[in-house]
C-alpha cells in the first residue's frame, strides 16, 4: 500500500504540486528518498527519525521507500520534512490517510518534534487554494498563509503531537488570522533636509511617476539622505502589488512573523554585492536585490564602486520589469519592477567642480570615474540631477521645510490621475514610468511650441529613441503634478533639464 501527501516545489514565486509517496514493504531495515532530492531533503531522514522518536512513534524495521513525484523535478529545501513525516505516520496508522488528502503540507522538523518555520508559505497557500485544498504549515507561518483565502482550511500546529491530536479529535487547532505589520517605526521625513530645494523637487517628480533617478554631487551634499526619504512620499502598495511583494519576500524568507506590510520595499545593497546577489541566482535560484525591491526602491550608493558587470545586469530588469535567471538545469523568472536610485561623487576625489578644489589627476579623474557607468545603463535613467554642497546659510538659518506628508498628498493625487488614465486605455499599469512608448506618445501629445522644443533638444542632446520617450514620460508626470491634461512647453522644459544634467556622464561613458 502506498500513502500520499501533497506538498509543493518552488519555481520562482510559483508553487508546483509535488506528490509525496510512501511505501512500507517487507525486507530488511531500509530508508530511501528518491525523486531528485537535494542535500537538505536527503538529510531529512535523520530529522524525521528523531522527531518521530520524540513523539513516541517508531518506524517498523522494514523497507521504506519515499518517492517525490514528478521524479524529474528537482526538490530543494527543508520544507519536505513535514509532508514526508505525515505520509509515514499515515502509512503506520498514526494518522488518517483519507483526511490528509484534503491538505497541502510543508514545514521543517526539529529533533524534538516541533515544526519550524520555512520560506514560501504564502505561495504554497495560494497554490493549495487553487487546488481546492487546505494547508498544513508551521504555527509561525500561519498568519502568512491566512492571506491566501478567508475560507480555506489552514492547520498551523506547533508540533507533531498537536497535529496527531487534532486528527484524533482530542485537540482542536484554531485557524490562524491574517496579520499586518504595525509599521510603528517612522520613516525619515523630507522636512529634515535643509536646502536642496531643486533636489527635493526632482524627488517629488520621481515619486509621482515611478521614474529612475541618479544624483551626482560631492560628499556630504545629502544624496543618501534624499534617497532614504523617497519611501516616505511614495503611495502605499495596492492589494495586487502587496500580494506580489509579499510572495517574493516569502520565497526569500524575509517576512517577519508572517506579517505583511503595505510599505514599499527599500533595498540598499553594499557596493561589494555580486551579480547573483543583485539579480538572483545561486544553487537554489533565490531572488536578488532587484526582485526584493519589486514595486519599491533599489538604492545604489556610491554607484560607480559597483562592478560594471553587476550594474549592467540591471539593464534587462529596468526595461522589462522582470529578471530571467537561466542556468543549465533551470530557468526561473522573478518580478523586478523597481525604481532605481543611484548616488555618486563626480570623481574619485569627490570634489570635482567645487569652488576651491582641484582633482589631483585633473580632468582624467572625472572621465575615468564616470565612465564606470555604461551608456546603455545611463540611457535607462529618466532623471539625472546635480546635488551641490549645502551652504552654511542653509544650515544656520534654514527656511521652513515642507514635510513628507504634504509632498505625499501631491504624489498620491498624480498617481491617481495616472491610474485613471491608463485604466481608460485598458491598461493595468499604475505610473508613467511603466508606460510603453506607443502609449506615452498618445497620453503626452505635445502642442506645436512644445513639439518644436523637443525636436531641437533631441538633436542638440542626441537623444536615443529610449531617451526621447523617457523625456516624454517625465514631462507627462510634471503635467500630472500640476493637474493639467495637456503637456506644455514648461513641463517639457523641466523634463529636459533633468535629462541634460547627465550629458557629461553620458559623454564620459
Amino acid at each position: 500500500m502506498v500513502t500520499h501527501v501533497t506538498t509543493v516545489a518552488f519555481q520562482g514565486i510559483e508553487a508546483v504540486p509535488v506528490d509525496v509517496q510512501v511505501q512500507i514493504a517487507p525486507g530488511g531495515p531500509y530508508f530511501a528518498i528518491v525523486g531528485l532530492p537535494d542535500k537538505a531533503v536527503a538529510e531529512s531522514r535523520d530529522r524525521i527519525w528523531a522527531a518521530l522518536h520524540a513523539t513516541g512513534l517508531a518506524l517498523p524495521p522494514k523497507r521504506i521507500t519515499i518517492n517525490l513525484a514528478p521524479a524529474d523535478l528537482p526538490k530543494e529545501g527543508s520544507h519536505y520534512d513535514l509532508p514526508i513525516t505525515l505520509a509515514l505516520m499515515a502509512a503506520i496508522g498514526a494518522l488518517p490517510a483519507d483526511q490528509l488528502g484534503d491538505y497541502v503540507a510543508l514545514g521543517e522538523l526539529a529533533l524534538d518534534g516541533t515544526i519550524s518555520s520555512v520560506a514560501g508559505v504564502l505561495p504554497a497557500a495560494i497554490a493549495a487554494n487553487g487546488l481546492g485544498r487546505g494547508l498544513i504549515c508551521p504555527a509561525a507561518c500561519g498568519a502568512e498563509a491566512a492571506w491566501a483565502s478567508g475560507d480555506m482550511a489552514i492547520l498551523a500546529p506547533r508540533s507533531l503531537i498537536a497535529m496527531a491530536n487534532h486528527f484524533r479529535g482530542t485537540q482542536v487547532l484554531s485557524r490562524p488570522e491574517a496579520a499586518m505589520a504595525t509599521g510603528d517605526i517612522a520613516l525619515p521625513d523630507l522636512g529634515d533636509i535643509k536646502g536642496q530645494e531643486s533636489a527635493k523637487r526632482a524627488l517629488e517628480v520621481v515619486a509621482a511617476g515611478g521614474h529612475n533617478l541618479l544624483m551626482v554631487g560631492p560628499p556630504g551634499a545629502g544624496k543618501s539622505m534624499l534617497a532614504s526619504r523617497l519611501p516616505s512620499i511614495l503611495p502605499a502598495l495596492s492589494p495586487a502589488e502587496l500580494l506580489e511583494v509579499s510572495m517574493i519576500a516569502s520565497i526569500a524568507g524575509t517576512l517577519e512573523n508572517g506579517k505583511l506590510t503595505a510599505r514599499r520595499p527599500f533595498r540598499a545593497p553594499h557596493h561589494s554585492a555580486s551579480m547573483a546577489a543583485m539579480v538572483g541566482g545561486g544553487i537554489r535560484a533565490k531572488p536578488g536585490e532587484a526582485s526584493l525591491a519589486h514595486h519599491g526602491v533599489l538604492f545604489l550608493d556610491e554607484m560607480p564602486e559597483f562592478s560594471p558587470q553587476v550594474l549592467d545586469s540591471l539593464r534587462q530588469p529596468l526595461e522589462s520589469g522582470e529578471t530571467m535567471i537561466a542556468r543549465a538545469n533551470y530557468r526561473i523568472s522573478y518580478p523586478s519592477r523597481f525604481q532605481l536610485v543611484g548616488a555618486m561623487n563626480p570623481c574619485r576625489c569627490g570634489m570635482a567642480g567645487e569652488p576651491g578644489h582641484t582633482c589631483r589627476r585633473g580632468p582624467r579623474c572625472v572621465a575615468d570615474y564616470q565612465a564606470r557607468l555604461s551608456g546603455p545603463l545611463l540611457d535607462r535613467i529618466d532623471v539625472r540631477i546635480s546635488v551641490p554642497a549645502v551652504t552654511a546659510s542653509d544650515l544656520i538659518m534654514p527656511a521652513p521645510a515642507e514635510p513628507s506628508a504634504a509632498v505625499a498628498v501631491r504624489v498620491a493625487e498624480a498617481r491617481a490621475i495616472q491610474r485613471e488614465r491608463f485604466a481608460a486605455l485598458g491598461s493595468s499599469i499604475g505610473s508613467n514610468g511603466q508606460c510603453a512608448p506607443d502609449v506615452i506618445e498618445k497620453t503626452a501629445a505635445l502642442d506645436a511650441p512644445a513639439l518644436a522644443l523637443l525636436k531641437s533638444a533631441a538633436e542638440a542632446m542626441q537623444l536615443s529613441a529610449r531617451g526621447y520617450h523617457r523625456v516624454l514620460k517625465v514631462a507627462r508626470t510634471v503635467a500630472d503634478l500640476d493637474g493639467v491634461d495637456a503637456v506644455g512647453r514648461v513641463h517639457l522644459a523641466e523634463a529636459l533639464s533633468y535629462r541634460g544634467a547627465g550629458e557629461a556622464l553620458a559623454a564620459a561613458a
